[in-house]
């Protein structure tokens, strides 16, 4: 039988000017997928005017989403490098270069290299039920190894 068990994941997150030493992140929400690495497209096809088929392989970011536990120490360590990254009037940016390594239960590590936080919410918002939401932080790496 194979084992698929999730539970028991761990990021290590490297941020090249925020968070050199790295920190390590295990609070993960239950109402959001808590690592999300979704398909990627890496090549494309088309059909010539006679009906020959061509392809090309392109290059393309690695999206990984990361949603944690809301107002946990891990939600609050990402809620920095956000904006530590974020640019605004007065404000520079920390141009982090990130690096994030999940291991898996199965004892599987999987690294992202040369990336970007590139989407969080920068407040809390409430859902209708009363729970606060889940703030997803996005990312993009160049490589995954």
């Amino acid at each position: 039988m194979t084992d698929i068990t999730g539970s028991g994941i761990r990021i290590s997150l490297i941020a090249s000017n925020t968070y050199p030493a790295g920190i390590t992140l295990t609070q993960f929400a239950d109402d959001a997928d808590p690592f999300d690495v979704p398909s990627i497209r890496i090549a494309d096809t088309a059909m010539g005017v006679n009906g020959d088929m061509v392809s090309w392989n392109r290059p393309v970011q690695i999206p990984v989403t990361l949603n944690m536990v809301p107002n946990s120490e891990d939600d609050l360590n990402l809620e920095v490098l956000a904006n530590a990254n974020r640019v605004g009037k007065g404000k520079a940016s920390a141009v982090d270069v990130i690096t994030l390594t999940a291991v898996y239960p199965d004892g599987r590590i999987k690294t992202a290299i040369n990336g970007k936080i590139t989407d969080y919410l920068p407040a809390l918002s409430v859902a209708g039920t009363g729970r606060i939401k889940t703030r997803p932080y996005a990312f993009a790496f160049e490589s995954m190894a």
